[in-house]
């Protein structure tokens, strides 16, 4: 535990750093008339995950959090499980973007977690794995006028019909 946290923190760390340089490639201060630049945000929440990595360094130096005096496991034999289960989830999630659309990889990544992780019922579980997708579709292309992967061609036909009620 003790090394465990410590890694993550130095990680994180390292990190937050490359996300500040990184941001600085655009304005972080706030433009007059237009409000905060392009790399605000991205600047400033990466500079409150430094501070906050820092704060866990200095409380693991003086042996003031749990896992800094703790000489269990980082994990066991179910939490590597667990990592397992939501890790292969995640990048079966990202390796179907490109086939049936973020939205459909959404809800079945929804389903997966919610039904088969979570062990919620049906009627929730397939009440937020339809009704998140559909909610993100409206805010991401209606609202917002961004569009994500749309999937292969035999998606299409629920996209035109989302599209025709945005427009």
């Amino acid at each position: 535990m003790r090394q465990g946290e410590l890694s993550l923190a130095g990680f994180l760390a390292l990190l937050s750093l490359y996300l500040m340089w990184k941001s600085t490639e655009l304005p972080i201060g706030y433009i007059s008339g237009q409000g905060p630049g392009g790399g605000f945000w991205p600047f400033w929440l990466s500079f409150g995950m430094l501070l906050s990595c820092a704060a866990i360094a200095w409380n693991w130096w003086r042996g003031r959090s749990p896992a800094s005096v703790s000489d269990e496991p980082l994990m066991d034999a179910f939490g590597w499980r667990t990592v397992a289960r939501v890790g292969g989830g995640v990048v079966a999630f990202v390796a179907l973007i490109p086939i049936i659309s973020m939205y459909g990889a959404i809800c079945l990544f929804l389903v997966y977690y919610l039904r088969f992780l979570g062990r919620h019922s049906w009627l929730l579980t397939l009440a937020i794995a339809i009704a998140l997708p559909i909610g993100l579709f409206f805010f991401f292309e209606g609202a917002m006028y961004i569009s994500m992967p749309q999937g292969l061609p035999f998606t299409q036909p629920f996209f035109d019909m989302m599209y025709d009620i945005i427009y």
